[in-house]
């Protein structure tokens, strides 16, 4: 785990594990369809119109074509959302056209605006996910919701950031500091007296993973791609890789 104070005690760590859900909302514009009613002058009596006729109270309807929206799933992030909806413009575009500033939060369900020339892999508008759903999506692949979709997810933010990492580095380290347990939390060791316990499944204190938080990724410590990244950017800056970490860090 990221320090700051004296190495921890060697013993076996007392973990205690709380969940940690972020909820929110969001109302989405709705665009009213443009209609209109067509009035034609009448012709005068003596030149009967050839022209077809309306039925009286029809309405001519001009159709518009809804801006492409995306709704938000369970562990989606605005890398991923742009990835698989072939945005050209990047996650920024994204959290520009929705006003969406650092540290870049989005919630589930929450419908986002996609900018002018996406182009949505199967509709200008894709639905949320059942609550079930075991699988995020990220550019091309989908990733299950366990140790291995998390790590893998992790490792694509990671290129597209290039923060260097491989799955094996990354694994080990998630078993000898949490045992694959994302609500890990350790309440004894120097850095818990310090007030900043360490968390999650690379067990990193808040202060380091806000400092080492990478964009598009949640801001939740205990979110398992976010801690993951987080603690791979950490270990990046600091030690050169994830990789070259092989014991407390």
């Amino acid at each position: 785990m990221p320090k700051h104070a004296a190495k921890r005690p060697s013993r076996t760590r007392a973990l205690s594990t709380r969940g940690a859900i972020v909820v929110g909302t969001f109302t989405a514009a709705t665009c009213a369809a443009v209609t209109g009613t067509a009035h034609a002058a009448g012709a005068p009596a003596s030149a009967p119109s050839t022209a077809p006729q309306t039925a009286p109270g029809t309405a001519a309807k001009t159709s518009t074509t809804a801006a492409p929206t995306y709704t938000v799933k369970c562990g989606d992030t605005l890398i991923g959302i742009s990835r698989s909806q072939k945005v050209t413009a990047g996650w920024r575009a994204i959290a520009r056209e929705n006003h969406i500033t650092s540290p870049y939060i989005i919630h589930p369900h929450e419908v986002l605006r996609l900018p002018t020339g996406s182009h949505p892999a199967s509709s200008s508008t894709t639905t949320a996910a059942p609550a079930a759903a075991t699988t995020s999506t990220a550019g091309s692949a989908a990733y299950t919701d366990d140790l291995d979709g998390w790590i893998k997810h992790s490792l694509a933010i990671m290129g597209q950031d290039g923060i260097p990492g491989s799955y094996d580095g990354i694994y080990r380290n998630i078993m000898r500091e949490s045992s694959g347990n994302p609500n890990a939390i350790n309440l004894w060791d120097s850095n818990a007296a310090a007030g900043h316990p360490s968390i999650g499944l690379l067990q990193v204190i808040q202060p380091t993973f806000d400092a080492y938080h990478v964009a598009g990724t949640s801001t939740n410590i205990y979110d398992p791609v976010a801690n993951i990244t987080a603690a791979c950017n950490y270990a990046y800056h600091v030690y050169g890789s994830i990789d070259n970490v092989n014991g407390p860090y």
